[in-house]
């Protein structure tokens, strides 16, 4: 495959090279061969299909909840965080819960993307620096590493991606007037209206991103809410219900090979790969919508056997586990207003039709309760 110029090692003053960015995007543009341009269609077609099939359920913002977990503990993940998407729903119920501390590292990853599609929706928000800073600071202020990843701001020292100081890294990226020079060359690509095809350009903005590195810390994370952001601002998706972590954690390796190889000319291979995640993700998403359509229905009719009072309490129960799956008797009395003996009976009558059963069934107090098949089809 044909390289492109990135940009290129310099030696630095205090006896360590540097990457420089060239200019952003090359002078001569890009090529790719007809193999990725047929990937790119295929890519575009999943998408289109994706964004016609989540308008088929009853609400898509419950779907949408859901994603954001497990890309949000996907993203994390990467990162060496081990908590789960399920500790993540658990820690939104019930908080003092025997969750693992780095599940935080999660929340907060929700906590930005929320921010985010209320800043894009309210404002319509462009996709400029600012907004980027904007995701940084909620994903890092006052979560556990903020002491050093000086949330919301573009870096004004040196960092450097494995090693322990820059001259041993694996990789130092643009000290920090190249970085400024580099981001408004990324800003102003965003932005220009030109022939590079939508699915091939979010794959260039990610990996522009992550080779200029502008945070001291957060920039994998950052760098994978701006993919699903700038799908959702082309209008490729109505809502941003696309998301590719659990696709770069699945492939961890590669996707850290075919971004290093990116920095040094190797744009197609980091293409070529970007669409591969992006055709697997989207087709899973739709495999998904299918099984949830298929379980409410399933669900659905078990509620409609019960009694008239019964049914009535079930059936505002359970649209409510679609974007919740893991609740508690406090829920449960939150949602329908009941007693707490009212809201067992229930859980109790969900567990009976095999809805809902105990999380942890040596747990004698403060019981959860999940909705298993409901999140089962999120973690295959």
């Amino acid at each position: 495959m044909k390289t492109i110029e990135i940009g290129q090692l310099k030696e630095q003053k205090e006896g360590f090279k540097a990457f420089i960015p060239a200019s952003f995007p090359p002078k001569d543009g890009f090529e790719f061969d007809a193999k990725i341009l047929k990937k790119n269609d295929e890519a575009t077609r999943l998408l289109g299909k994706l964004d016609g099939i989540t308008k088929l359920l009853p609400d898509v913002d419950f779907f949408l909840s859901m994603y954001l977990r497990k890309d949000a503990a996907s993203s994390s993940q990467i990162e060496g965080t081990m908590a789960t998407m399920i500790n993540a729903i658990e820690a939104e119920v019930q908080p003092s819960a025997n969750i693992p501390e780095d599940v935080h590292d999660i929340l907060y990853y929700i906590k930005a993307l929320n921010y985010g599609m209320r800043r894009v929706k309210e404002d319509d928000f462009p996709m400029v620096l600012r907004f980027v800073r904007e995701l940084h600071k909620q994903l890092m202020d006052k979560a556990r590493a903020t002491h050093y990843s000086d949330p919301g701001e573009f870096r004004k020292s040196q960092n450097w991606i494995g090693g322990t100081r820059p001259d041993n890294a694996r990789f130092v990226p643009p000290p920090v007037e190249e970085m400024n020079i580099a981001l408004s060359d990324l800003e102003k690509f965003m932005h220009t209206k030109d022939d590079i095809l939508t699915p091939i350009k979010a794959a260039l903005i990610h990996a522009q991103f992550e080779t200029i590195h502008p945070f001291l810390d957060g920039n994998g994370r950052t760098g994978r809410m701006l993919i699903a952001f700038y799908f959702w601002k082309e209008g490729y998706l109505e809502k941003p219900v696309l998301f590719l972590s659990s696709y770069f954690k699945k492939h961890q390796k590669i996707y850290y090979e075919r971004l290093f190889g990116y920095h040094f000319g190797e744009v197609s291979a980091w293409v070529d790969f970007f669409l591969d995640g992006v055709i697997e993700i989207a087709g899973e998403a739709i495999d998904i919508v299918g099984k949830i359509n298929a379980l409410r229905e399933k669900d659905m009719m078990k509620i409609q056997t019960l009694g008239k009072r019964s049914s009535e309490s079930a059936a505002l129960v359970l649209p409510k586990l679609y974007e919740q799956p893991i609740v508690n008797v406090a829920t449960i009395q939150k949602w329908t207003g009941f007693s707490r003996a009212g809201s067992q009976t229930v859980i109790n009558r969900f567990i009976d039709m095999g809805i809902l059963m105990p999380k942890d069934k040596d747990v004698k107090y403060g019981q959860s309760y999940i909705y298993k098949k409901y999140t089962d089809i999120f973690a295959e």
